[in-house]
């Protein structure tokens, strides 16, 4: 399987799975992962980990950006496996235990199948556990309210609407902000390129989502490395000052 891993600052490290991303922070011989892929990206996470020179073995923590199966994948089996614990907000918490699901439904992306790229980015989806039902057993909220003690120094940040819990992570010391899908940069079902929302269909909340913007647009950084699309360079305020626009474009097409 070929890799697409990118090395964005000292110890950090972006991953492109299957139609999503996560992030791999090392520091010595220490490592944290961000986000996890569908379940079907198991052997790639894997993989990424043994090219950065690092195992699951040596992964202290997997922090959740939300409970989507794309990016909450492979959390259990390395919790189950290696005793690794999952950290997520504790408003995420029951979502990653199945209790109940916020993820766009079957029908939902049917009654969208007209648009460009939706269904074969649901075919891929499906055929890498999108539909899997694989809750944590025992997701844990993040022990602090500042930087976690773990290799990069991330700093969770609540931003809700895409899910009630979904949560950015800032590494201040890197210039670095991991934007789950508060902030992408491509998916296969948008036309858009560079700094954008997701498609309505995917967010819980979409005016919620839309004004968390605002919580990105405060963090001091000069990198954004999205749930979906490649690495984004230059000031957040910027990037969310596109994604607006975007967002704003959309809304007066659905309004004409």
């Amino acid at each position: 399987m070929r890799m697409n891993i990118q090395h964005i600052a000292d110890g950090t490290y972006l991953v492109h799975g299957t139609s999503t991303n996560w992030v791999i922070l090392t520091e010595g011989d220490a490592a944290a992962l961000i986000d996890t892929g569908y379940p079907g990206d198991r052997q790639r996470l894997l993989d990424s980990l043994a090219a950065v020179g690092s195992s699951p073995e040596a992964v202290t923590a997997v922090l959740i950006t939300h409970a989507h199966n794309d990016h909450l994948g492979s959390a259990e089996y390395l919790r189950a496996v290696h005793g690794t614990p999952v950290y997520l907000h504790e408003a995420e918490v029951p979502h990653a235990r199945r209790e109940f699901l916020h993820q766009v439904g079957v029908r939902e992306v049917l009654r969208n199948s007209w648009r460009p790229g939706v269904l074969p980015w649901a075919v891929r989806a499906l055929r890498v556990g999108g539909t899997a039902h694989i809750p944590v057993a025992a997701p844990r909220p993040f022990p602090t309210g500042g930087p976690l003690d773990l290799p990069g120094r991330p700093v969770p940040v609540h931003t809700p609407g895409h899910t009630r819990g979904h949560t950015v992570f800032h590494l201040p010391d890197a210039g670095v902000v991991i934007s789950g899908d508060a902030l992408v940069s491509g998916h296969p079902t948008s036309r858009i390129r560079g700094p954008q929302l997701l498609p309505d269909m995917f967010h819980h909340e979409r005016a919620q989502a839309l004004a968390s913007l605002a919580v990105l647009e405060r963090l001091d950084a000069d990198v954004v490395l999205p749930g979906h699309g490649p690495a984004h360079r230059g000031p957040v305020r910027q990037a969310v000052r596109r994604a607006r626009e975007h967002a704003s474009r959309g809304a007066r097409r659905r309004s004409s």
